[in-house]
């Protein structure tokens, strides 16, 4: 079959690959209606995720037509069309039982690499190299799904592939900050980032109850978008200094919760922005966490700061002072997928939230290096593009 495969830094390429198999009693086989890129892929793409291999198969946002079960599968039948969850829980452990599915203790078959680098392992989760399982990514014509009938969810009629494509990933994700972030009613929320997942916060954040939600890029086409699609105010930190426009808009306090949705290879225009890239490069820290220091430096005393973005490991000038100093609570996870997804599916159909303006291009598998290349460099406006078989 064709895959989507990485073959070092910066290097993709449509490849043969052998077809998945079941290897137990729980898994399915399913075929790919549709696929997207995604920024944390980017981060893989360069070379800033550790235990990529030349061959690996990326992708990890799907939804696909179930092929073949195994004996083990009660939830699931061939043809059903399925949105499948980022992250793989196995739905028995402490961690699944307690709605932390990303922080699964049996998905993750390379337990070793996040005892070294956080202290504990990581759930599985699909094509992110094999720090987080070696598990074969969703740009393929057909992908294994471990633990099926705790990651993959029936789609209702109605909704459309491109629309219930985003629920596997983008849409949990920016809900679980907003959730996890504590917002409330009447709250001002700070999101920084308008790409897929910084608009689902948003917009989360709105149906929450937030009296005001501003958002935060340099992109035109992503903050257009997040204006028309999610109502949120936005701002453009290149024509404006975001920590004063802040306190401007919220009468001096500041947000109440603020959103960072951008991750380890953030930008800005300042010259902190040169220093992270500088140490980044030359691997001296492995992420840029501007928009984390300016979401520290921005949020309210005694507010909440919620990290949605992927961070690998280690950052330089974090302003550990602010947040003693301020009060604030951080927090931060890897989207805890089946948390929220069986709800997010009946949200979209029922019109309550909208995914389907995220996909402004869509490229066929066999040019699925395309499809990150528009993505990547944001070419003709690309916010998200569909990998489509």
């Amino acid at each position: 079959m064709k895959a989507l495969c990485w073959e070092g830094v910066n290097k993709l390429a449509v490849e043969q690959v052998p077809d998945p198999e079941l290897r137990n009693d729980q898994d399915m086989i399913v075929r790919l209606l549709a696929g997207t890129t995604c920024g944390s892929d980017l981060h893989l793409i360069g070379g800033y995720i550790p235990a990529m291999r030349a061959g690996d198969v990326i992708g990890h946002e799907f939804v696909a037509e179930v092929v073949e079960t195994g004996r083990g599968v009660r939830r699931h039948k061939p043809g059903d069309r399925v949105v499948v969850c980022s992250f793989i829980g196995c739905g028995r452990c402490w961690y699944c039982a307690n709605d932390l599915w990303s922080l699964c203790d049996n998905t993750n078959t390379n337990p070793g690499f996040g005892q070294a680098l956080f202290g504990y392992e990581t759930g599985g989760i699909f094509g992110y190299s094999h720090a987080m399982g070696g598990l074969r990514g969703s740009h393929a014509e057909y992908v294994r799904v471990p633990f099926a009938d705790h990651g993959a969810f029936p789609v209702p009629e109605g909704v459309d592939d491109v629309s219930a494509l985003f629920v596997s990933d983008s849409v949990p994700t920016g809900w679980m900050g907003a959730d996890l972030g504590g917002v409330k009613p009447g709250d001002v929320v700070a999101v920084w980032g308008c790409g897929a997942v910084g608009q689902m916060a948003a917009r989360a954040a709105a149906l929450k109850g937030a009296e005001r939600v501003i958002s935060i890029d340099r992109v035109p086409e992503r903050l257009a978008m997040t204006e028309r699609y999610i109502g949120s105010e936005v701002i453009d930190y290149t024509t404006t200094d975001v920590a004063a426009e802040l306190r401007e808009r919220t009468g001096g306090r500041g947000p109440d919760v603020c959103i960072e949705a951008v991750g380890q290879e953030a930008h800005s225009d300042g010259v902190m922005h040169l220093y992270d890239k500088a140490k980044q490069q030359l691997r001296l820290q492995t992420d840029r966490p501007t928009a984390v220091r300016q979401a520290v430096h921005a949020c309210r005393k005694g507010g909440t700061v919620f990290v949605l973005g992927v961070f690998a490991g280690l950052v330089d000038k974090f302003p550990l002072g602010a947040i003693v100093n301020k009060g604030l609570t951080l927090r931060g996870a890897q989207m805890h997928g089946q948390r929220y997804i069986p709800m997010l599916l009946e949200k979209v159909a029922s019109g309550e939230v909208s995914t389907a303006h995220l996909a402004t291009h869509t490229v066929a598998l066999d040019e699925a290096e395309k499809a990150y290349d528009l993505f990547k460099h944001k070419k003709d406006g690309c916010v998200r593009a569909v990998i489509r078989p």
